[in-house]
C-alpha cells in the first residue's frame, strides 16, 4: 500500500518524543517534514523568542530523524509533499489549524481534544465529510491490547457480573506556565486529563451511555477548572464513575468491581511503548497479580489513521467516534450548576 506523506506542524515535546519513534516503525506511513512559526501566523502577537525556539527544535528533529524544516505552519499546509498532518499544538489552536489543513485538502491527526468545543468539532468533521478527508483524535490508549486482555477476564466471568467501573486519571500539578493552565489555550482538567476517562468510560459502556451527574472544581489562582468528577450510566444501568484532576497526586486507575470479584491495573491509560501493565485480581481471600502484554499504541494509532486516509467505512466510523467524544465533554461543560 502506498504510504501517507506526513508533516509535523509545531516541533513540540511530544512529536519529538512520542510520534517521531513511532512514525518509523509504520509501514503505512512516512515522515516529510517538520513546520515551526512565522511571526506572521501569530497576527503580530508572537511570544518573545518563539520562532526562534522552535526553530531550533525543528533542526533537532532534522538532525535525528532527517526530513524538511518548513519556515511556516502555511508552508506545510499548501506544499505537495505531504498528504496529511500531525498537529500537537495547546487545544485552543486545533480548530483554526486543522480547519486550515481540510482546506488545503490535507487530513488531519490532531492531538487530543479535537477541540475545545462541540461546535467547532462538528464543523471540522462536515468539512472533512465534504472533502472526503480523514480526521482522527490520538486518544491512543484506546489501541492498546491490555483493554482486549481486561475484557477477557471480564468475560471468563472470574469477577462474576460487574457492578461499577471506576476510573481515576490525575497527576501533580505542573509549572505554571504549562499550557493545561491557561484558558487562551485550551487549558482545564476537564479538556486534558478528563476526556481519557470519559473516552474509556465510553468504551467500556456503550454507545447508550450518558452523563449522570458532573462537577468541574475550580481553585483561587487558576482561570480553569482543575479537578472534577462525573458518573455515566448506560441504558442497561451499568455505571462507571470518574475522577481526574490535574493538582493531584498521580493515579492512572481502572477498578472493575463485580459480584465475585475485583480487578485494579495502574497504568491503563498512559503505559508507554514497551511497558508491561500489570493488573490485581481479588476474589474472595485470594489475590493475584495478572501480567498484560506490552503494546505500541502511538505507532497504533498512527496506522489506525492511515487506514482512515484510505478506508471510507473506517473514516466514516473515526468521525463518530471524534463527535460522540466532544459531546460528551460538552455535556459536562454545560453543567453549570455543579461549577464550585
Amino acid at each position: 500500500m502506498e504510504k501517507v506523506r506526513i508533516g509535523v506542524i509545531c516541533p513540540s515535546e511530544i512529536a519529538f518524543r512520542r510520534f517521531m519513534p513511532a512514525i518509523q516503525k509504520c509501514e503505512n506511513a512516512e515522515y516529510i517534514g517538520v513546520a515551526h512559526a512565522s511571526t506572521e501566523e501569530w497576527d503580530g502577537n508572537i511570544p518573545n523568542g518563539l520562532v526562534e525556539a522552535e526553530l531550533a527544535k525543528a533542526r533537532s528533529f532534522q538532525k535525528e530523524y532527517g526530513g524538511k524544516i518548513y519556515d511556516s505552519y502555511e508552508a506545510i499546509l499548501t506544499t505537495s509533499d505531504v498528504d496529511a498532518v500531525y498537529l500537537p499544538l495547546p487545544p485552543a489552536l486545533h480548530y483554526k489549524w486543522a480547519r486550515k489543513t481540510l482546506e488545503n485538502g490535507k487530513h488531519i491527526f490532531l492531538e487530543k481534544p479535537s477541540t475545545t468545543g462541540l461546535k467547532d468539532t462538528e464543523d471540522l468533521i462536515n468539512l472533512a465529510k465534504e472533502k472526503g478527508l480523514a480526521v482522527h483524535e490520538n486518544y491512543m490508549f484506546s489501541f492498546h491490547k491490555q483493554l482486549e486482555e481486561i475484557a477477557d477476564i471480564v468475560n471468563s466471568g472470574e469477577l462474576g457480573d460487574v457492578r461499577l467501573y471506576r476510573i481515576a486519571f490525575g497527576f501533580p500539578r505542573r509549572a505554571q506556565n504549562d499550557f493545561r493552565y491557561n484558558k487562551s489555550l485550551g487549558g482545564g482538567a476537564l479538556l486534558d486529563c478528563g476526556g481519557y476517562t470519559l473516552k474509556l468510560a465510553s468504551m467500556l459502556l456503550g454507545n447508550t451511555a450518558k452523563i449522570a451527574t458532573s462537577k468541574l472544581n475550580y481553585m483561587d489562582g487558576f482561570e480553569v477548572d482543575m479537578y472534577g468528577s462525573a458518573t455515566m450510566v448506560n441504558d442497561a444501568g451499568m455505571t462507571a464513575q470518574l475522577s481526574f484532576g490535574m493538582d493531584n497526586s498521580y493515579k492512572c486507575e481502572l477498578e472493575i468491581w463485580g459480584s465475585k470479584g475485583c480487578l485494579t491495573t495502574g497504568r491503563i491509560l498512559t503505559a508507554p511503548d514497551g511497558f508491561e501493565p500489570m493488573a490485581e485480581i481479588e476474589v474472595g481471600n485470594e489475590t493475584r497479580t495478572v501480567k498484560l502484554s506490552a503494546d505500541d499504541t502511538f505507532k497504533k494509532s498512527i496506522q489506525k489513521f492511515c487506514r482512515c486516509v484510505k478506508d471510507d467505512g473506517e473514516r466514516i466510523r473515526n468521525y463518530a467516534e471524534i463527535v460522540r467524544q466532544a459531546e460528551l465533554v460538552e455535556k459536562i461543560k454545560e453543567e453549570k450548576l455543579w461549577r464550585s
